[in-house]
């Protein structure tokens, strides 16, 4: 599904724009779905080609009101790359320590989330991490990497071991002391990533909560779960599309478009 209605604005081409209405997309819905923590924690997306360009919130701006237009073009650097931008508009440092760390190491992961859910930041500070105790946790069994927390993330020093800790494959970690993050290939990868692990660190609180006994499946039905939740293509491609097409439908009566 094509989600762009509205013109590329001149000097910008179609592609940059696509990832601007997607980027747009994923703020808004992961508003929707409560997962903000009021100005802070950070959406980003590659913006394709030789330049190593990546798009990021303009700090300040409400996930819920997030445009396309809103959204900053940065470099591996973290400087804004639009002059006109430069001075009217900021980005978290923060932000920018955590996600050029991915989209340097991960070419794979065009779309990369980070939240502080009240969930994720339990989880995260359990020395047992994701239990497998749920059918989404079991999406992430044995493919869930952890790195510890070493203050707030300004020190660009902590980007080689948050690459080391997140490793080759993986496309989500839990940040110790501190929330989720989660990659994807596209945008409605990377949303379902965050969606599906935000509701296992639910799911996984409100179960401790209770001081009942856990079940927990064997190992064997824990593996062919997790082998389940990747299908073969064309089946993941065409699941992928049609979810993010269902979960735009919350998006589209905004006060504003997300595509302007």
């Amino acid at each position: 599904m094509n989600v762009t209605t509205r013109i590329a604005p001149p000097g910008m081409d179609e592609i940059e724009w696509q990832t601007r209405c997607d980027l747009a997309a994923l703020y808004r819905l992961v508003a929707h779905y409560r997962m903000t923590d009021f100005i802070y924690t950070h959406i980003s997306a590659r913006i394709p080609g030789p330049e190593h360009h990546f798009l990021i919130n303009q700090y300040g701006v409400l996930f819920e009101d997030m445009r396309a237009s809103d959204l900053v073009r940065i470099d591996l650097d973290g400087k804004i790359v639009n002059q006109d931008e430069q001075g009217s508009r900021m980005v978290n440092a923060a932000g920018f320590t955590i996600h050029s760390a991915i989209h340097t190491a991960r070419p794979d992961l065009n779309f990369v989330i980070h939240t502080h859910t009240a969930a994720g930041m339990a989880v995260a500070a359990q020395a047992h991490g994701l239990l497998p105790i749920s059918q989404h946790a079991l999406k992430f069994y044995k493919c869930l990497s952890r790195h510890g927390y070493e203050g707030i993330a300004l020190e660009l020093d902590e980007r080689p071991r948050l690459i080391a800790d997140l490793g080759p494959t993986n496309r989500a970690m839990l940040l110790t002391n501190h929330g989720l993050l989660v990659g994807g290939g596209s945008a409605s990868e990377a949303f379902l990533e965050i969606y599906y692990l935000e509701r296992a660190c639910q799911a996984q609180i409100a179960a401790l909560s209770g001081g009942a006994q856990l079940v927990y499946p064997p190992e064997a039905v824990c593996e062919h779960t997790a082998a389940q939740f990747n299908p073969p293509e064309p089946y993941r491609s065409g699941h992928l599309k049609l979810a993010w097409a269902s979960a735009l439908r919350h998006i589209e009566n905004g006060a504003t478009d997300y595509r302007s």
